[in-house]
């Protein structure tokens, strides 16, 4: 099968509500709730699904306009970082979808409540754009900026399924603690840079946010045929000395690897053994102390020989040049 959607969508969503997003304002939502959204489940439709108010719509709803204007939605993105595109999901919206839209971002320290947000200077990140019903509309946004929050416009009126906002995350170094934090999390700038398989889902799930409160929500390869395994590299946050290792089965009950093995590197090139081959059981949060004491900047987890792991998180502290390219990537986003 051939996949049409942008590269860019391989991204994380910055705005799911799995990691930490929230629709913080609507003008109106009369038919549908705003908190829809973001909601990380595919849109769904139940035709025999009827409330006091019509269909009951999986996404976000507004009333008809007898006036001018527009209905808007604000979000405050979950992993706070550059956006390299959105998408305006109108799935099952076909007579009642909004022809146009529009989208804007904002960065802001704290947390403004929905009022001191409306007064600040907002910068438009896909102008106002046509829409295609019961449908993905995909727009890219060439913005470098970090961005806290998005704000979207529909004309007039209308209902939108599903709001994304992919891109990658951009840690405020004011807000960690650089001695000691996961030096594999999403949040705090690592990304998943290659991978042997991500047939059921992303391998970027493992260094989400949180617990995975489903399997889905792992990352899960094919079953292999072959003699070899399945492997995820990830690039860290920034340079740092490990001290313990998580590798989380949790949910992977008949599917989880059989073992697992943990190298590591400074250049990305030449690897070096952090967690030997080891037995994992299934369903399980294991937790391994590393006496390595090395720098490193890449993981790569293998997995024998294929199967599902829900978290992979490496603790330790960045080094003083991982702590001047975890504050170098904020400061240039900030411009």
């Amino acid at each position: 099968m051939v996949n049409d959607r942008p590269e860019w969508t391989n991204e994380p969503d910055l705005a799911s509500r799995r990691a930490g997003g929230s629709v913080v304002w609507a003008n109106d939502e009369l038919f549908a709730e705003r908190e829809n959204l973001i909601k990380p489940a595919k849109p769904e439709f139940q035709p025999w699904s009827f409330g006091h108010k019509g269909q009951v719509y999986d996404g976000w709803e507004t009333r008809r306009r007898r006036e001018q204007g527009a209905d808007q939605a604000i979000v405050r993105l979950g992993l706070p970082g550059v956006v390299s595109g959105v998408v305006v999901d109108t799935a099952f919206f076909t007579g009642n979808y909004p022809p146009f839209a529009s989208v804007e971002a904002v960065a802001v320290d704290g947390y403004p409540s929905p009022a001191e947000l409306s007064e600040l200077d907002w910068t438009t990140i896909v102008p106002r754009s046509p829409l295609t019903g019961d449908s993905e509309n995909f727009f890219a946004v060439s913005s470098s900026r970090r961005w806290t929050h998005a704000r979207l416009t529909i004309y007039p009126d209308g209902g939108v399924a599903r709001f994304r906002v992919h891109g990658s995350p951009v840690a405020d170094p004011r807000l960690l603690d650089l001695g000691s934090l996961d030096l594999a999390a999403l949040e705090h700038g690592a990304r998943v840079t290659g991978a042997s398989n991500m047939f059921y889902s992303s391998p970027s799930n493992l260094i989400s946010p949180g617990f995975a409160a489903v399997m889905g929500e792992g990352w899960e390869t094919a079953r292999r045929r072959d003699e070899d395994n399945d492997w995820v590299v990830v690039a860290l946050a920034g340079t740092g000395v490990p001290r313990l290792a998580e590798l989380d089965t949790s949910h992977f009950k008949g599917n989880a690897p059989g073992w697992a093995s943990l190298s590591a590197s400074v250049d990305g090139e030449s690897w070096f053994e952090v967690l030997p081959r080891t037995r994992l059981q299934p369903d399980t949060r294991h937790r391994f102390p590393l006496a390595q004491t090395r720098e490193v900047a890449h993981l790569r987890l293998d997995i024998y020989p294929d199967g599902g792991m829900a978290r992979l998180r490496l603790y330790g502290g960045l080094t003083e040049q991982g702590r001047k390219e975890l504050t170098a990537r904020f400061q240039a986003a900030q411009e």
